[in-house]
């Protein structure tokens, strides 16, 4: 039964890798806006000019791997998509843990929402394909059977169901409105706050249970608590998604940011982009 799963992995990783590739490479050409790429993927802990680069190398090393699945008949290169993909899950988990606020930019612009579980469970799922393909000591695309067909069916729902850009793809047959104008009550995004690791942190350091001020800007809201010591402490919520990405920032009586760990004022600044 394993060989049949891998022989059903196979094209999957191939048209997995493909699209990753071929999505990075449109989202360089059409950059949106100065520094968009860099608060997609890995990107973020490099420095912004080298972000465009790092998106091409990525497409790059994407095609390079579907092309030795497709071709190479070696054990090496046959195990490489494997590490290709155990290395995309621990960075996805290591992103997640110090930067929740961006995309993990798989398959370039489209894949710009915070980094979560679901995220982390395609890149482990792909990784365990890939090991199975590994294992198997498989080359080039297999003849679709009936045995095979099934497989591949429940391989490519498993990743659509762990696929945040479909959640995008379906608000946006629906017309959808987009995140800056669409309303959210202060209520549920106080809710959310309250819920998250951000407010769990902060909680033992605040005076009340009720923000003194509160504003909106783009998709974020923003709260601000009164703290121990004269300090107030800013929380940012993402409006977007069911368990959105929080940070916070604590400002001191002579209102500089007080961030312990040296990057709390940066990332809820590049967090929050907001034009005039």
């Amino acid at each position: 039964m394993l060989s049949t799963i891998a022989a059903a992995a196979l094209p999957i990783l191939v048209v997995t890798l493909a699209l990753g590739g071929v999505a990075k490479l449109a989202t360089v050409g059409r950059e949106a806006s100065p520094g968009a790429l860099a608060r997609l993927g890995p990107a973020v802990l490099m420095p912004e000019r080298f972000a465009k680069a790092a998106m091409i190398a990525c497409a790059l090393v994407e095609f390079a791997l579907a092309a030795v699945l497709l071709v190479v008949d070696h054990p090496v290169a046959r195990w490489l998509p494997t590490v290709f993909f155990a290395v995309a899950t621990y960075v996805l988990w290591d992103l997640r843990r110090r930067r929740p606020d961006v995309g993990c930019g798989c398959f370039g612009d489209v894949s710009d929402t915070p980094v979560g579980l679901r995220s982390i469970g395609r890149a482990a799922a792909l990784t365990a394909m890939g090991a199975l393909v590994g294992a198997e000591g498989l080359t080039g695309l297999p003849q679709v059977t009936v045995e095979i067909a099934p497989w591949i069916g429940g391989g490519v729902a498993l990743l659509l169901a762990c696929s945040p850009e479909v959640d995008g793809f379906v608000s946006r047959l629906r017309h959808r409105t987009p995140c800056e104008q669409r309303p959210m009550p202060p209520g549920r995004a106080l809710s959310r706050l309250r819920a998250s690791a951000a407010w769990r942190a902060q909680a033992g350091s605040l005076l009340a249970d009720e923000p003194s001020d509160m504003w909106r800007e783009l998709c974020w809201r923003f709260f601000v608590f009164p703290a121990q010591g004269d300090a107030e402490v800013v929380f940012a919520v993402h409006l977007r998604g069911r368990r959105p990405a929080v940070r916070a920032v604590v400002v001191g009586a002579d209102g500089q940011v007080v961030a312990p760990d040296g990057r709390g004022d940066a990332s809820l600044r590049e967090s929050t982009p907001v034009s005039a």
